[in-house]
């Protein structure tokens, strides 16, 4: 069976990304770095051209693919989290050295990767038979940035 990785485009910083998302996720690892044998007309022999590393157990591969490609909200990579520590964990690790906050348990790191940072919780209540429940907790993380887990539960008991 075919295995689907994510490729996700860097501007030279391919193995310094996937340095920082090793140190950010448990049970992550470097696996390989790819340097060009060859000149060639984007990277120069020896150049880091892909970095294969796991995050938690997930593939991915860094591609230095070179300026002029900017991720957008069309594509963000999702962490469903079981506790407020974790969401505080991903949330304050993903925006380390220069991330930014959005809206909704969105961010966007410091190479511009999109991220949700969401409570396994709402998934449990969207999908529960109480509509009300599922209508609170949504309206309440409409108005939070980081996701706050306790609010999102008292939310949906209509606390």
């Amino acid at each position: 069976m075919a295995q689907m990785t994510t490729c996700l485009w860097f501007d030279r910083k391919a193995e310094e990304a996937a340095e920082f998302y090793c140190s950010v996720f448990p049970r992550s690892r470097i696996i390989s770095v790819d340097r060009t044998p060859i000149d060639t007309p984007g990277p120069k022999t020896g150049e880091v051209v892909v970095v294969e590393f796991e995050l938690d157990g997930r593939l991915f591969v860094g591609l230095d693919g070179g300026p002029g490609v900017e991720y957008t909200d069309a594509v963000s990579l999702e962490i469903r989290c079981a506790d407020q520590a974790e969401i505080d964990h991903y949330w304050d690790g993903l925006l380390a050295g220069g991330g930014r906050e959005v809206q909704c348990g969105w961010l966007i790191d410091r190479y511009g990767v999109r991220w949700q940072v969401a409570p396994t919780f709402l998934y449990d209540v969207w999908r529960s038979d109480d509509r009300q429940a599922a209508v609170r907790a949504f309206t309440a993380m409409m108005d939070m940035v980081r996701l706050d887990l306790a609010a999102l539960e008292a939310a949906a008991r209509g606390d």
